[in-house]
């Protein structure tokens, strides 16, 4: 079976989405849409339309939705209703209300929806979650996020905590297999935008593991780093790079008494793992199109997205009232 798939929005991600929907095995991309035209030539010869009903009369099983974040409900709603699979960019939606409509709107279908949280298909963080899995760790301390950049020219419509944080509050619940409970944060306001370029973000797990993120646009480098800490060392996961590190705790001996009677750490063996480096977006289709077919999938559902907003929205509010906010959790499915 080859799924037909069409594109929505033609901007800088929707760019990158049009190539690799073109190399992934299984799927073919018939068709794209963007009422503001294709200022990369993303569609080639490929007909493009100006809406997505347009798209959808054109034939098509599912759709990649890289449009605007204010869009995501209205777009995400029309091809529910003509029931077509859809692939929607983080954030799932700009609302809890909204996202929570698009929830319904494909499950009460019986339809495939999924977020494009890509991170989850680096490879430094998928071999990150195995080794966290196999107990390579021991029990999990801490889980600490850095997100930093420059402003992108790409974001207007959101500010950090949902457009990058978003994706620290999904890998850090992923890795950890447990949902946040509860967030404190703050955030900054330095370019002189509506939205929020800067959060700081002290939160706890359910399961008891306590986390930290840094996240903004104010930085002059790009730093992507995840580091998980344990019982028995440290792993650092550069996402850039895709590199995975793990510096493990050393054993030293000692006769001063003072320094064997506090029971701490010590520097261990390094060990830099040598990994398959392959493309998250192209990762994160095939397992899009696999979720479709019925197989085994690491797609994150509409649902999963819905949790992350509710968290994000949990940290700006908190940063608002200057208090912790408890996390609710998505109920069902």
């Amino acid at each position: 079976m080859t799924i037909k798939i069409g594109l929505i929005g033609l901007g800088m991600m929707g760019r990158h989405h049009a190539r690799v929907a073109r190399e992934i095995e299984g799927v073919e991309l018939v068709a794209v849409a963007d009422a503001m035209g294709d200022p990369h030539g993303a569609a080639g010869t490929l007909p493009r339309y100006d809406t997505v009903q347009e798209l959808i009369a054109h034939g098509i099983d599912a759709a990649v939705v890289a449009v605007p974040t204010q869009f995501h409900e209205e777009v995400g709603t029309v091809l529910a209703e003509a029931d077509i699979h859809a692939l929607i960019e983080k954030p799932v939606a700009h609302s809890l209300e909204a996202g929570q409509r698009l929830v319904d709107a494909f499950e009460s279908r019986g339809l495939i929806g999924t977020v494009g949280h890509i991170e989850r298909f680096n490879p430094a963080l998928m071999s990150l979650r195995k080794r966290l899995d196999n107990g390579d760790l021991g029990q999990v301390y801490q889980i600490h996020t850095r997100r930093q950049g420059p402003f992108p020219a790409r974001i207007a419509d959101v500010g950090v905590m949902k457009d990058l944080g978003s994706h620290d509050v999904d890998l850090t619940a992923w890795l950890a297999r447990s949902d946040f409970a509860s967030v404190g944060a703050q955030t900054a306001f330095q370019s002189g935008r509506q939205f929020e370029d800067m959060v700081s973000i002290s939160a706890q797990l359910e399961n008891g593991i306590i986390t930290n993120h840094l996240v903004n646009w104010l930085t002059p480098f790009k730093e992507r780093l995840t580091l998980v800490t344990g019982e028995r060392g440290t792993f650092i996961a550069d996402t850039l790079t895709a590199d995975l590190t793990y510096y493990e705790n050393g054993t030293v001996s000692s006769e001063w008494d003072a320094v064997t009677t506090f029971r701490g750490v010590s520097e261990g063996t390094v060990t830099r793992f040598a990994l398959e480096k392959r493309e998250p977006l192209r990762s994160e289709h095939e397992a899009f199109r696999d979720r479709i077919l019925g197989k085994p999938s690491e797609a994150v559902t509409l649902r999963e997205g819905l949790q992350v907003l509710r968290v994000c929205e949990a940290a700006l509010e908190s940063a608002a009232n200057g208090r912790t906010v408890a996390v609710q959790s998505v109920q069902g499915g």
